[in-house]
C-alpha cells in the first residue's frame, strides 16, 4: 500500500461498534460500513487509487460487482479509461434481461472488483455470470479484505485476489 493514511481515513469514517451480521452469516463486533468511505469523493477516489495499482495490466474490463463494488468500479473507470460493467446478483426480469450490465465483456479479460470481502461467497457468484456473458474473468480486487489468511474466494482457488487494505490495517 502506497498511502499508508488511506486505512486511519476509512477506520475514522466507517469502522462501527455494535453487533453486525456479516453475509457470511459471522457475526461481528465491528463493521465496516463501506457505503460510508464510498459515499465521500475524496475517500473514494483515494481508495480507487490504491486498488487501480493492483489491477493486473492485461485489465480490459472493471466489473462491479452490486452494489458497493459498483461507485469503486465507476471511479477506477474514470481515473484509468478502462470501460466498466455492472454485476447484478441476478438477471433483471425486464428490460434487457441481463445479469451483466452496462458495455459488453464477450471474449474480453475481466477484473472483478469488490468493496469488502469476507468469504468471498457474492464474488464466486458474480464471477460465473460473468463468465456465462463470455468474459474472461483474471482476477478480483477489493478495497477490503476482511476475511482470514490470504486474500482468496475458496471456490474459485485459481482466481487471483488481490485487496488494497486487510482488516488488519484497519485494526490498527
Amino acid at each position: 500500500m502506497i498511502d499508508r493514511s488511506l486505512p486511519h481515513a476509512i477506520k475514522t469514517i466507517a469502522s462501527l461498534k455494535g453487533e453486525f451480521l456479516l453475509r457470511s452469516g459471522r457475526t461481528s463486533s465491528t463493521y465496516f460500513d463501506k457505503y460510508r468511505f464510498e459515499a465521500e469523493p475524496a475517500l473514494l477516489k483515494r481508495v480507487a487509487a490504491e486498488m487501480i495499482a493492483l489491477l493486473p495490466i492485461d485489465s480490459e474490463v472493471l466489473a462491479g460487482l452490486e452494489l458497493g463494488g459498483v461507485p469503486i468500479a465507476t471511479a477506477m473507470s474514470l481515473a484509468t479509461g478502462l470501460p466498466v460493467a455492472f454485476v447484478r446478483k441476478k438477471a433483471k426480469e425486464y428490460g434487457t434481461c441481463l445479469a451483466v450490465e452496462g458495455l459488453g465483456v464477450k471474449g474480453k479479460r475481466v477484473v472483478l472488483i469488490e468493496d469488502v470481502i469476507t468469504t468471498g461467497g457474492a464474488v464466486a457468484d458474480a464471477a460465473r455470470l460473468v463468465r456465462e456473458a463470455g468474459a474472461n474473468v483474471i482476477g478480483v480486487v477489493c478495497a477490503i479484505w476482511r476475511g482470514d489468511g490470504t486474500p482468496r474466494i475458496v471456490h474459485l482457488p485459481d482466481l487471483p485476489v488481490m485487496a488494497a487494505m486487510t482488516k488488519d490495517d484497519l485494526l490498527t
